[in-house]
C-alpha cells in the first residue's frame, strides 16, 4: 500500500508533515487534560477536607484550564480531519487518473488479461478502499502510537504494579489482534476477487438482457448470480464475525484492567504509597492506552482490505505494455500503403497460431478484401494494422515503415477504423461523427452523406444536434454502422479498415455506401473484412483465409476459377447466374 504514496504531490507531503505536528500537539493537550483531571480532583478533596487556603475558586480555576485544553484538543482534531480528507482525496483523484490513463494505453491483450469488470472494480471500489484507509491512517495511525507511548511513559512513572497490569492488558490485545488478522487477511484477498466475479455476472446479465428474456433464462442467470452472491456473502460474514469478536474482547480487557487498577490501587492506598487522585489519573491514562489500541484495531480492520486493494491497483499501474511506442520514430517513406511480410499471430498463452505466414501488399487507393469461414483469423489480421495487437512473427508495414517503429498516435492518425459492431458514445450525432477530431459541421455533414446517414439524421428532432444515448441504444444497428462509417470518413484517413462493417446494412445501402466511398475517397486504401460476396466482388484483390492460412488470392473472377473455398462461399450466397458462371 505504501507504494501508492509515491503518487502524493509535494504539497500533500507538506500537509502530512503538518498533520504530524498537529497530532503531537493534540496528544500534548490530551495529556495535559489528564493531569488537570487529577488536579481538579485534588482541589475538590482539599476543599471538602477543609485544607487551609483551599477555596472553590481553585476548583473553578483548574476547571477553566481543563476546558481550555479540551477546546485546543478539539480544534486540533478538526484540523487533522480536514487535512486528512484533503490529502486522501488528492491521492484518490491522482490514482483514478493514472489507472484510467494506464488502461487507455492497454492493448486488447492487457484488457483481456484483467477483464473489464475487474478493471472497473479496481478503478472504483479498490481506490475507495484505499481512500478510506488513508483517511483513517492520517487521523488515527499517527495519533494512536504517539498517544500509547506517551501514556505508557507517564504510567510507568506512577507505579510499577499498575504499569505491569497495563502491560499485561496490552499484550493480550496485541495477541488477539494478530490472531484475527492472520485469519481475515486471506479472506480479504478473496473478497476482492469475488467482487470482480459479482460485477462480471451482473454486467453480463445486463448486457445480454434481451437474450436472457428471449430464452426465458431468467432463472438460469438468477442462479449464477445467487451462486456468486452467496459465496461473496459467506466470505463477508466470516470476516465480519471474526472482526465483531474484537469489540467484546476489547471491552473485556478494558474492564479487566479497570478492576485490576482499582484492586491494586486500593492496596497501594492502604499502604500509603499513592493518593486517590493518582489512581484517578492512572485510570484516565490507562483508558487512553486502551483507546489508542482500539484505534489501531480499527486500522487493522481497514488496512488488510485496503492493502489487497492497493496491490490490485499497483498491478494495473505496473503492468508492462505489450504494445509500446518506439523511442525514436522512423520517418515514413510512402503514403497509403499496407504490407504484410510473412506475418503470423498467436494470442498470449494460446497453443496454436490464429493465422500464419500471411503476405500481401495494398497500394495507395486499392481495395483489399478478406473473406473466409468464421474463426479463420480475418478480424485479428486487420487488427494488427492499428496495433491493437502486435504480430508474433513477421512484419506489418504502413507507408513502408514497420508499425512498431511508428508512434501509436501517428499510426492511428493515418487510419479510419470501423468495427463490426458500431460503437457510439453519449453525446450528439455531430459529436459522435467528429469524435475527438477537428471536423467542422460541413465536414461532418459531408461524411454523413457518404455513409448514407444524412437521411435518418434529418428525420431526428434536432438533426445533427440530436442526442445519442450511451452505447447508441436509441438508434438501430444499421444506423450505428452508418454513423461509425461517417466517423471514420470524417478523419480523412490514408487507410480505411472495415471489419465486417456492412453486415447490418441492406444490400441497396451497402452498394450505395461503397459507391460513395469509391467516388469521394478515391485515393484512400481500403481493407475490408466481409462475409457477403456482394460486398467484395469489386475489390482489387481478395484474400481467402481458411484455418489460419491464405488459400487464395486474386480478383473475384480469378478466385471463382481457381479457389475451391471461395467458389464454395460464393455459391452458398449467390446463384450461378448471379455469379456469371
Amino acid at each position: 500500500m505504501f507504494k501508492l504514496y509515491k503518487n502524493l504531490k509535494a504539497a500533500d507531503w507538506l500537509i502530512v508533515a503538518l498533520i504530524v505536528g498537529i497530532t503531537v500537539a493534540q496528544v500534548f493537550f490530551t495529556m495535559e487534560l489528564t493531569d488537570k483531571i487529577s488536579d481538579i480532583v485534588g482541589a475538590i478533596r482539599a476543599v471538602s477536607a477543609g485544607v487551609p487556603g483551599a477555596t472553590v475558586g481553585d476548583i473553578w480555576r483548574e476547571g477553566g484550564i481543563m476546558l481550555a485544553f479540551a477546546v485546543c484538543t478539539a480544534l486540533c482534531q478538526v484540523a487533522v480531519c480536514f487535512a486528512a480528507a484533503k490529502v486522501s482525496s488528492d491521492l484518490s483523484a491522482t490514482l483514478r487518473g493514472k489507472v484510467y490513463a494506464k488502461v487507455e494505453s492497454f492493448s486488447i491483450a492487457e484488457v483481456n488479461r484483467f477483464s473489464t469488470p475487474s478493471l472497473i472494480t479496481r478503478t472504483t471500489n479498490d481506490i475507495q478502499q484505499v481512500h478510506m484507509a488513508n483517511v483513517m491512517t492520517l487521523r488515527m495511525l499517527i495519533y494512536a502510537p504517539i498517544m500509547a507511548i506517551w501514556a505508557i511513559c507517564k504510567i510507568n512513572a506512577s507505579s510499577g504494579e499498575l504499569t505491569a497490569a497495563t502491560a499485561v492488558a496490552v499484550i493480550v490485545l496485541v495477541v488477539c489482534i494478530a490472531a484475527v488478522m492472520l485469519l481475515v487477511m486471506p479472506k480479504f484477498r478473496l473478497m476482492q476477487k469475488l467482487t470482480d466475479r459479482l460485477n462480471g455476472v451482473t454486467r453480463e446479465n445486463l448486457t445480454g438482457i434481451r437474450v436472457v428474456r428471449a430464452y426465458n433464462a431468467e432463472d438460469y442467470q438468477q442462479n449464477k448470480f445467487e451462486k456468486a452472491n452467496t459465496e461473496f456473502t459467506g466470505t463477508q460474514l466470516f470476516t465480519g464475525r471474526l472482526l465483531a469478536l474484537m469489540s467484546p474482547i476489547m471491552m473485556l480487557v478494558m474492564n479487566g484492567l479497570t478492576l485490576a487498577i482499582y484492586w491494586i490501587g486500593a492496596s497501594l492506598m492502604n499502604a500509603g504509597e499513592i493518593e486517590y487522585q493518582t489512581i484517578v489519573s492512572f485510570m484516565t491514562l490507562a483508558s487512553q492506552v486502551i483507546m489508542a489500541f482500539l484505534m489501531m484495531l480499527m486500522m487493522f480492520i481497514l488496512l488488510p482490505r485496503a492493502s489487497v486493494a492497493a496491490k490490485r491497483i499497483n498491478e494495473v499501474l505496473e503492468t508492462e505494455l505489450s504494445v509500446k511506442d518506439p523511442e525514436t520514430e522512423t520517418p515514413v517513406k510512402e503514403c497509403g500503403t499496407v504490407e504484410f511480410r510473412d506475418v503470423s499471430f498467436r494470442y498470449p498463452d494460446a497453443d496454436a497460431d490464429v493465422f500464419e505466414h500471411i503476405s500481401f501488399r495494398a497500394e495507395k487507393g486499392q481495395t483489399i478484401a478478406f473473406i473466409g469461414s468464421t474463426g479463420s483469423g480475418k478480424s485479428t489480421l486487420i487488427n494488427l494494422v492499428p496495433r491493437f495487437y502486435d504480430a508474433t512473427e513477421g512484419e506489418v508495414l504502413v507507408d513502408g515503415v514497420n508499425v512498431k517503429e511508428l508512434k501509436q498516435s501517428t499510426l492511428r492518425d493515418k487510419i479510419g477504423y470501423v468495427p463490426q459492431k458500431g460503437v457510439l458514445f453519449s453525446g450528439t450525432v455531430a459529436e459522435n461523427i467528429a469524435f475527438g477530431g477537428k471536423a467542422d459541421r460541413q465536414e461532418i455533414e459531408e461524411a454523413a452523406k457518404i455513409a448514407e446517414a444524412d437521411g435518418f439524421i434529418g428525420e431526428m428532432e434536432n438533426g445533427y444536434d440530436s442526442p445519442i444515448a450511451q452505447g447508441g441504444k436509441n438508434v438501430s444497428g444499421g444506423q450505428k454502422q452508418r454513423l461509425s462509417i461517417a466517423r471514420a470518413v470524417a478523419t480523412r484517413p490514408e487507410i480505411m479498415i472495415f471489419d465486417d462493417s456492412f453486415s447490418a446494412l441492406d444490400y441497396r445501402t451497402d452498394k450505395q455506401v461503397r459507391a460513395n466511398l469509391k467516388e469521394h475517397l478515391a485515393g484512400v486504401t481500403n481493407l475490408i473484412v466481409a462475409q457477403r460476396i456482394g460486398t467484395i466482388m469489386d475489390a482489387d484483390k481478395i484474400i481467402v483465409l481458411d484455418k489460419g492460412k491464405a488459400v487464395g488470392e486474386g480478383t473475384h473472377r480469378e478466385l471463382l476459377e481457381n479457389c475451391d473455398v471461395y467458389r464454395e462461399i460464393a455459391l452458398s450466397q449467390l446463384s450461378k447466374e448471379e455469379l456469371g458462371l
